[in-house]
């Protein structure tokens, strides 16, 4: 029996956007945190806002970029299930962090990857392009090679509904992760249609 691929949809900043999850039930719910130069960015104040509305049965990941320990003290005190880190996580930091870490890696800093395999507190790893968030796809053939453990396997990058069946048949990922692919062309938030379908081929992915 094929295993359950868990669905991250990331980069929720709106009521609508918690309506959509609310209805198609993805596993995890991702909230860009503390980075401004990102145009999915809330504050702690709004994502607190947003958590309340959100489904009891959708764990909740805050998004961040080399974020400090005050950053993640308001992370806790908001009720998340996660943190997801992106850029620079040094051993001080990561040792008093009280959340399940999700370890964000780029094609450029894979060299890190065996640095945290021992680490407790990294509850698994999520593989994406250069740019997150950028919609773009990378070579899967960088992290295929790598070697697996028990921590979670998230595969994100350019991922949609026409491509996230490839990407699970080709990559066996523990989840995948998408934002953009589900996203309105012509203005912001998440696309209600986009998510159900690309939800139905993770679900399906023969």
């Amino acid at each position: 029996m094929k295993k359950r691929t868990l669905i991250k949809i990331c980069g929720l900043t709106t009521m609508s956007d918690i309506e959509a999850v609310n209805e198609y039930k993805p596993d995890i719910a991702g909230f860009v945190l503390f980075y401004e130069k990102s145009r999915r960015n809330n504050t702690i104040e709004h994502a607190a806002e947003l958590l309340r509305m959100l489904s009891d049965e959708i764990k909740k990941a805050a998004v961040v970029v080399s974020p400090t320990l005050d950053q993640i003290r308001q992370i806790e005190a908001a009720g998340f299930d996660y943190i997801q880190i992106h850029g620079k996580l040094d051993t001080a930091l990561l040792n008093e962090i009280h959340l399940p870490v999700l370890r964000a890696f780029n094609v450029t800093d894979l060299g890190q990857y065996e640095t945290y395999r021992n680490c407790p507190q990294i509850t698994g790893y999520v593989f994406d392009a250069m740019e997150p968030g950028s919609g773009k796809i990378f070579d899967w053939r960088l992290v295929k090679k790598l070697p697996r453990d028990e921590k979670l396997f998230l595969l994100a990058g350019g991922l949609h509904a026409g491509n996230v069946k490839e990407a699970i048949n080709s990559m066996n990922p523990d989840g995948v992760d998408v934002s953009s692919g589900v996203e309105y062309e012509d203005r912001p938030g998440k696309d209600p249609e986009k998510i159900a379908v690309f939800i139905k081929n993770v679900r399906n992915p023969e």
